[in-house]
């Protein structure tokens, strides 16, 4: 085979959003790399049916649809491809246009199909020049095709890839449904009962309970025991009696109980009707759950995806082993894709078989570990007395900017801690609290719907304890009894909680065991991948960023929109990446005048050839002299009159809003894992003080004394190359191709 290589993409089965941020990463990685794509409409039938669904793309057929929900090739299940003659018209549809590459995004069935359509494709082209249909010469040229393979699922039910296409902002429409259900159930004092999908995977029951905070939860992979309908009263009767008001039940479609017998949510609701006369309601979800534009964080897995799929199939020979591109915390990985097809029904089929066990363990830790802190959240009242431990009192408190999440991490907080037989005493506005001995006794209901709380309910401030101060925070400490505190926040929280573990600090009398959680939509401190707050800001920025460019098209405009951010420029890289803005301007990198002239003369001609949109993000921070307005003001005077430029400054809309599923489970999670670890260092007499964070998807923790030296000298940000900033090359890439096409 001699040549340019030619590949195509389809996406087949369910859609989910995010199939076209994949294809249109896999579509112009394959043109930088000066390959040609195909694009198939329709799915594996658009490969049976040839013609005009398999179609040549260029950088500007993908332009526009990175923000759009479902998939822009279309979908469709076809019953030809499951025939070997309908197999065989692909192989030839394909061989005619000199294909011997295959990206399939889609769930396990589409996946296994493609498989199959690989393996037989020799004898499929050998057949073919036997009826004449083939030139010898072009089954010689294509005797074998690669294939990758990308999961698009709402379900996450794929194992090789912690996240499957899909299932983030199918887990968002979710989170919006209940939140609105839970205002007007708990006007009618009502019980809803809301179907989510699910059939042979629980995640989005299981993550959609912990985020939303519902009371009761059914899964396919813990099918309840024996009397659940019992154990579901009681805790639903129970809350009522304390006073609350509303009860929401999350129940997966594929649910049964432990003799097969399925469960639905209209079962449900006639047990609690008839049990407790409650007045339920059902809710199904459905393919609502499927709708919508992608996430921010959907944009970036399809991105990462897409790009790492395409650059496989040309990196490898078409008769390698097909593999299954998927995303281990935050590095792209590949394993065998029927392996991972394989194991991921041999999950189904444990379930079937009841081994709750090791059901659950095939899920992963983080599934199992979910599952046992809902379990703890979600009785009315904690035990009364510890198990053999003497009972403690923590201080909990937020510091610095308000960060979405930091109410779920504090919920979290008080019922682990509660549940375990101790207690949790609120330090109102920060540091402040500690100051001015400013404090509040939490309980187990008075943090009830903090979940989906914006802000911070506790109150935060940018207040730094002095030296001058540590004798009214030791009194405070000795005053309310705290053995350990716990500050959730960002770089005022950690540098605050490192002054309260210096000498001076000691010498006043304070010597208290602190656990720092990472809260700041900036994602600018050490320890942590990612900060409770940050994909909140991030999903902020898209929406406004979204109608911002709707805008600019209509006009022939390009707009320079400045993002939070500090010293980091982590929402300024991500929101471009998601958003695909053309450029980006981080504090990391520093802007040059020659930089702004070379984008500028990219701008132009783009507008020349016709473009009718430019987006540009800039960072806060990323330059003390050419700021939003400079730069938008030097790209208006020399445009040409070929578009003219505004500046948008998001402002502080990007610490509002609901937290986001991922930033309460994010927090939820933390918090569980802080609260506990701080506990048994308790019981152990280790009263040494530490910050978590998630680091490559697991919980790590790293001592506070060494936060000093993990930041950069100068700036707000930590001194280790954090994992995004190895995105940026892919963000130039995707940007676009030739200065004509847009984002």
């Amino acid at each position: 085979m001699t040549g340019t290589r030619k590949l195509a993409v389809l996406t087949s089965g369910g859609d989910s959003a995010g199939m076209n941020a994949a294809v249109r990463a896999a579509v112009r990685a394959a043109l930088a790399a000066g390959a040609e794509v195909f694009g198939v409409r329709e799915g594996l039938q658009g490969l049976v049916d040839g013609g005009e669904l398999i179609q040549s793309l260029t950088s500007a057929d993908v332009s526009g649809i990175l923000q759009l929900g479902g998939t822009d090739l279309g979908t469709a299940r076809s019953d030809d491809f499951r025939t070997r003659d309908g197999r065989r018209r692909a192989a030839h549809n394909l061989v005619e246009r000199g294909v011997d590459g295959l990206v399939v995004i889609g769930g396990d069935g589409s996946l296994t199909g493609a498989d199959l359509f690989r393996r037989e494709w020799p004898a499929l082209l050998d057949e073919l020049v036997a009826a004449g249909e083939l030139a010898p010469e072009a089954a010689a040229d294509h005797h074998e095709l690669g294939l990758v393979g990308l999961v698009g699922s709402i379900d996450n039910d794929m194992v090789g890839t912690d996240m499957t296409i899909g299932a983030d902002t199918a887990l968002h429409r979710i989170i919006e449904a209940v939140d609105a259900i839970q205002s007007t159930a708990s006007s009618h004092q009502r019980t809803f009962v809301i179907e989510v999908m699910g059939r042979r995977c629980g995640y989005l029951a299981l993550m959609g309970s912990l985020a939303a905070g519902a009371n009761f939860v059914l899964i396919p992979e813990n099918p309840p025991a024996d009397g659940w309908e019992d154990t579901m009263c009681d805790v639903l009767s129970g809350g009522r009696k304390i006073g609350r008001r509303a009860s929401v039940v999350l129940v997966a479609e594929g649910v049964v109980d432990r003799h097969g017998n399925p469960i639905t949510a209209h079962d449900v609701r006639t047990v609690l009707e008839e049990r407790l006369g409650e007045d339920t309601r059902v809710t199904t979800l459905g393919h609502v759950q499927r709708g919508g534009s992608p996430t921010a964080f959907d944009r970036y897995l399809g991105t990462v995806l897409g790009h790492a799929a395409t650059t496989h199939l040309l990196a490898t020979d078409p008769g390698a082993e097909p593999q299954l591109v998927g995303i281990r915390g935050h590095r792209v990985v590949t394993s065998p894709l029927m392996e991972c097809v394989e194991a991921t029904r041999s999950i189904a089929d444990v379930i079937s078989s009841n081994d709750i066990d090791r059901a659950m363990a095939l899920r992963g830790s983080s599934f199992t570990s979910s599952f046992e802190l809902l379990r703890t959240l979600v009785p009315v009242r904690p035990r009364e007395e510890p198990d053999g431990t003497p009972p403690r009192r923590l201080g909990v408190l937020h510091a610095g900017a308000p960060a979405p999440g930091m109410n779920a991490a504090v919920r979290v907080i008080v019922r682990v801690a509660m549940a375990r037989g101790h207690r949790i005493v609120g330090l109102v506005d920060g540091f402040r609290g500690l100051i001015d001995d400013d404090t509040t006794e939490l309980g187990w209901m008075s943090v009830s719907g903090w979940s989906a709380r914006p802000g911070a309910e506790l109150g935060t401030s940018r207040r730094l304890p002095e030296p001058d101060d540590f004798d009214r925070i030791a009194d405070t400490i000795a005053r309310h009894r705290l053995d350990g505190l716990v500050v959730v926040g960002g770089w005022t929280a950690y540098q605050g909680a490192n002054r309260l573990i210096g000498d001076a600090a000691r010498a006043a009398g304070i010597d208290v065991p602190i656990v720092c959680l990472p809260a700041t939509i900036n994602n600018d401190v050490p320890g942590t991948d990612l900060s409770i707050g940050s994909d909140t800001a991030l999903n902020n920025i898209i929406v406004d960023v979204d109608k911002i460019k709707e805008s600019a098209v209509a006009s022939q405009r390009c707009f320079v929109v400045e993002v939070m951010g500090r010293d980091s420029g982590y929402l300024a890289l991500m929101s471009g990446l998601a958003t695909g803005a053309e450029r980006v301007y981080l504090p990391e990198d520093g802007i040059s005048l020659d930089r702004l002239q070379a984008d500028l003369a990219t701008l132009r001609a783009g507008f020349e050839l016709g473009k009718r949109r430019g987006l540009v993000v800039r960072s806060e921070h990323a330059d003390p002299l050419y700021t939003t307005e400079f730069i938008s003001a030097l790209f208006e005077h020399e445009s040409g009159g070929d578009f003219d430029v505004r500046g948008a400054i998001l402002g502080h809309v990007q610490q509002g809003g609901s937290p986001s599923p991922f930033d309460r489970i994010q927090a939820s999670r933390l918090a569980a894992d802080a609260i506990g670890r701080l506990l048994d260092a308790l019981d152990r007499g280790d009263r040494s003080s530490h910050m978590f964070g998630h680091v490559d998807g697991s919980i790590v923790t790293t001592p506070l004394e060494r936060f000093p030296e993990l930041v950069e000298a100068g700036a707000h940000r930590p001194s280790a190359t954090p994992w995004w900033m190895d995105l940026r090359p892919l963000a130039e890439q995707m940007a676009t191709a030739r200065p004509s096409e847009g984002c």
